[in-house]
């Protein structure tokens, strides 16, 4: 098992080339030991099979599959195909063609994975080979129906640096000036007894006592209180995050409730009201009362103004990327591409998540008021608005590091229920609970990225990278639903951490026009003509679409850098070697001018 993981492993990447032998005909086959393999990956079984390409027709190739990988190489001798597909990446595997089919290529398996791809295989119908592999990529895909572990807990690779530390709530409320005179961290949560789905440290007014927050938790949905999540440095306007008030079909009202949010207004004496951004469309708002849900009504809650945010729950999103994945894969109609586009409504999603994001933003930073935000049960369109809000107003959430901290606090720490809108091993495909929330999250950053080039400290590969494991099941990052159940599972003892891998190669996932700049506020502009659909992950795998190459003003600036820190070192050794010199009474120069180096440089 691995265990804070602290000595380097070079482990295989999913890109590393592979070994490949010839044989005495020739043809280039396949040994085991081709296969790259992380430590702790086993080998299952191998089959030679014929891939279905959806781009190149029909393949002869060799599948190997281990513990956690489908790794399929080609046979042809003109055709250098190699897929490597993570098992925790697929979503659901069916079985095309009977013991009757006729047709060539009409028996084997369908695959449907998760990063919008598809994946078909032919098989030989004699000696139930399709039976075979089916059973065994459904044992490992989807380990949880099996009795099996998720391949986190089995995989022992070893990093120089440990990703689980990078993440510390008290240095970061620290970070943020807190606690101070209006703030303080509360424990009251350290045995997830007043929510088990919040982190074990809250950050509350100081006016508010512990049995304050425990009347207040049974008029919220899921008992998520109203807690900061992020104060302004300047004009100590805060973000406060929380799920919707129970108010129910008859309106019941809640004094401790009202009174809390008061608490939370008072904690800035130069603003008058709270503004409360409820992340849904009102007509969803009003329908949530029946189920004894609801939203702060102007009658029962005092000095605050309500809006609403106009963003869809998880089902429209779920069916809106299934349209994505339909227009983008295995062909692209470039005929009708901008009307497509337009049907799966997927960039008027991140447009509305967007703009929500930016009126927190804009409502903090001017400090006329301070924030609070909610959706249904707060963890995520409310995960959403209040990262998206905190990395516009706070540059630190731009650095690589940052950015890892802001994934951990807001949505890890605080409930964004991964296990239920991934489905990690679980073979449940058609499970309503799946939503590709954390994917629109990642797409937002991606277009303010676009819109800021220089802003950022990391480049889309880390954001890709963070994508791809959100999916693969090798890191223990995004595992489980909440604190409560990764704690119970000793996630953090027993798996390794995703920024483990980002942080031993940081190098990789540098923006290199990247300029660090201090409270500069980021206000992207989220109307449609800005926004554009992210080529490079949703259409990646379409060799036929030209892939936006890297830029050569960037690779040239990348050249540039290398070549002034080799000059850089070269500086140091001399200025080293002099001072060595200089140290040395039997090599003392006989004239000052001899004392100074002389180091000639392009620069």
């Amino acid at each position: 098992m691995a265990s804070a993981p602290t000595s380097k492993y070079n482990s295989r990447s999913l890109e590393n080339e592979s070994i490949k032998r010839t044989s005495r005909d020739g043809v280039n086959r396949d040994l085991s030991e081709a296969v790259p393999r992380l430590p702790g990956e086993i080998r299952i079984t191998d089959k030679e099979v014929i891939y279905i390409c959806p781009f190149n027709g029909p393949i002869k190739g060799r599948v190997y599959i281990t513990n956690y990988r489908l790794y399929l190489r080609s046979l042809e001798t003109d055709s250098a195909l190699i897929l490597d597909v993570p098992l925790g990446v697929i979503s659901r595997i069916e079985k095309m063609g009977g013991a009757t089919s006729r047709g060539e290529n009409s028996y084997g398996l369908d695959i449907t994975c998760k990063d919008m791809r598809n994946l078909r295989f032919a098989l030989k119908q004699e000696g139930h080979s399709r039976r075979d592999m089916f059973e065994i990529l459904t044992r490992h895909a989807f380990p949880l129906a099996h009795s099996l572990p998720i391949f986190a807990f089995v995989n022992e690779e070893k990093f120089n640096v440990d990703g689980w530390m990078v993440y510390n709530p008290v240095e970061e409320y620290r970070r943020q000036g807190l606690p101070n005179h209006h703030w303080r961290i509360t424990f009251i949560n350290k045995c997830y007894e007043l929510c088990d789905t919040y982190p074990p440290l809250l950050v509350v007014p100081f006016r508010a006592t512990d049995e304050d927050l425990k009347r207040v938790a049974t008029f919220r949905s899921r008992n998520r209180i109203p807690v900061l999540s992020w104060i302004h440095p300047e004009n100590k306007t805060v973000i406060v995050r929380c799920s919707q008030p129970l108010v129910g079909m008859s309106g019941k009202r809640n004094k401790d409730d009202e009174k809390y949010l008061d608490v939370i207004r008072e904690t800035n004496r130069q603003i008058s009201k709270l503004t409360i951004y409820d992340a849904r469309p009102s007509v969803n708002a009003v329908a949530n009362k029946a189920t004894g849900g609801g939203y702060e009504s102007d009658d029962a809650y005092h000095n605050t103004e309500l809006f609403f945010l106009d963003i869809h729950n998880i089902h429209v999103m779920r069916e809106s990327l299934k349209k994505v994945k339909d227009i983008v894969y295995p062909n692209v109609e470039e005929s009708h591409w901008l009307s497509s586009l337009e049907s799966t409504h997927w960039l008027e999603h991140i447009k509305l998540i967007l703009t929500g994001a930016i009126q927190v933003a804009d409502k903090v930073s001017s400090g006329r008021s301070s924030v609070l935000v909610h959706c249904s049960d707060g963890w995520d369109r409310t995960a959403q608005l209040t990262s998206l809000a905190m990395l516009m107003l706070d540059s630190f959430y731009r650095s690589i590091e940052g950015f890892e901290i802001l994934v951990q606090k807001e949505w890890i720490s605080f409930g964004h229920k991964f296990a239920s809108r991934i489905g990690h091993g679980d073979k449940n495909h058609a499970d309503a609970d799946r939503s590709p929330i954390f994917l629109q999250f990642i797409d937002c950053v991606w277009q303010m990225s676009k819109q800021f080039p220089t802003a950022f400290e990391f480049n889309e590969r880390f954001l890709m990278t963070i994508l791809d494991h959100l999916y693969s099941c090798r890191f223990g990052t995004f595992l489980y639903n909440c604190e409560s159940a990764r704690e119970r599972q000793k996630v953090t003892e027993r798996t390794v951490s995703l920024w483990s891998l980002i942080n031993s190669n940081k190098d990789t996932f540098k923006n290199p026009f990247y300029t660090k700049e201090i409270n500069r506020v980021l206000y992207p502009v989220a109307s449609m003509r800005h926004l554009e659909l992210w080529v490079n992950y949703y259409i990646r795998w379409n060799p036929r679409i030209k892939q936006q190459q890297p830029n050569p003003v960037e690779q040239r600036y990348m050249e540039l850098l290398a070549l002034r820190d080799e000059y850089i070192k070269r500086l140091e050794e001399l200025q080293l070697a002099n001072s060595a010199k200089l140290s040395d009474p039997s090599t003392s120069p006989s004239s000052p001018s001899q004392m100074l180096p002389h180091v000639q440089t392009h620069f």
